[in-house]
């Protein structure tokens, strides 16, 4: 393993000079843990803690590392841990909203792409595709949207139409990582990239990045047959650098997906309401009683949120009550 394989670059050893005169070196954060950090250099993956002066200069708890930071450590004279003495600027980041409370949670760092992972045994959930989509548009990197297990189904073309009418532009790819059938998707890793996988649990992200890494690096079990969903388990984020170049970063399933909105943008939380309201019959659509409206038949079938709705529609009256 080189470092550069682990998306070290030109521009980040310039970057890093001040620092390596300090005795400093370079690393990447591959593994975080509830007491520790395994850490990758160019020479050996080892264990490191966070200096307490990281930790109170931090102004929220996703300015500490995270898998995929590129950090400066001090090795230990002795046998304890390196300590990580900064975390270096990072290039993107992906945030989701943490659960239950009013904070950023860091999911990777430093990724390049995003494979958005669904299925279509029972994920196929459109509005959630809208919100992940809104999750990448904020990260700095770029969404891929990665249809696995299509050997559960008889209409592929069907589903990747569906999954088009809401991700214009975003590259789709029909896989099955049981069967390792990739549909090029390696393609993305070129040039030492780093993807990160979300998704529901249950989808294959595991299996998609065993079939990618081409051992058994993450643990798989089946998904449950009455709903096809999965139980969660990758319990921690990872990063694992490819044979074949690149690396890739599996993440906990998310059950659910709130967008972290750093702007307070009621547009982009709302994103997944507003793409299924292009399908309605009218334009002015009020999701109220007009026939034909998709927002209404989503909340029907159970892809969507009443309250969410609700929120949405209210939202939309205050604007245009303001507006006269």
């Amino acid at each position: 393993m080189t470092f550069e394989a682990l998306g070290w670059s030109d521009q980040r050893q310039r970057h890093f000079a001040a620092l390596a005169a300090d005795g400093l070196i370079p690393g990447r954060v591959v593994g975080e843990h509830r007491t520790h950090f395994r850490v990758a250099t160019d020479a050996v993956e080892l264990s490191a803690e966070m200096t307490g002066r990281l930790r109170n200069a931090a102004v929220q708890r996703s300015d500490l590392a995270g898998v995929g930071d590129f950090v400066a450590l001090r090795l230990a004279n002795g046998d304890g841990p390196a300590t990580i003495e900064e975390v270096l600027p990072r290039t993107s980041a992906l945030f989701r909203k943490a659960s239950g409370e009013d904070r950023p949670q860091l999911l990777a760092a430093n990724v390049d792409v995003v494979f958005i992972v669904t299925a279509p045994d029972g994920d196929l959930n459109l509005p959630r595709i809208v919100r992940l989509l809104a999750l990448v548009a904020d990260s700095a990197a770029a969404p891929v949207i990665v249809l696995n297990k299509v050997d559960l189904t008889d209409d592929v073309v069907g589903a990747m139409a569906q999954i088009a009418t809401v991700s214009p532009g975003v590259p789709i790819h029909a896989v099955s990582a049981h069967a390792h059938r990739l549909s090029g998707i390696e393609r993305h890793f070129a040039d030492n990239r780093t993807v990160g996988l979300i998704g529901s649990s249950g989808v294959g992200k595991s299996t998609l990045t065993n079939a990618l890494l081409g051992r058994a690096a993450q643990a798989t079990q089946e998904v449950r047959a009455h709903d096809s969903r999965g139980r969660h388990t990758t319990t921690h984020r990872q990063l694992f650098l490819r044979p074949g170049g690149g690396s890739i970063i599996d993440t906990p399933g998310m059950r659910g997906v709130d967008v972290w909105n750093r702007n307070n943008e009621a547009d982009v939380n709302f994103a997944d309401v507003e793409a299924l309201a292009l399908n309605c019959k009218f334009s002015n659509c009020r999701h109220e009683a007009e026939p034909k409206c998709a927002v209404r038949a989503a909340v029907a079938r159970g892809d969507l949120d009443a309250e969410r709705v609700a929120g949405y529609t209210r939202r939309a009256r205050e604007a245009m009550s303001s507006a006269r």
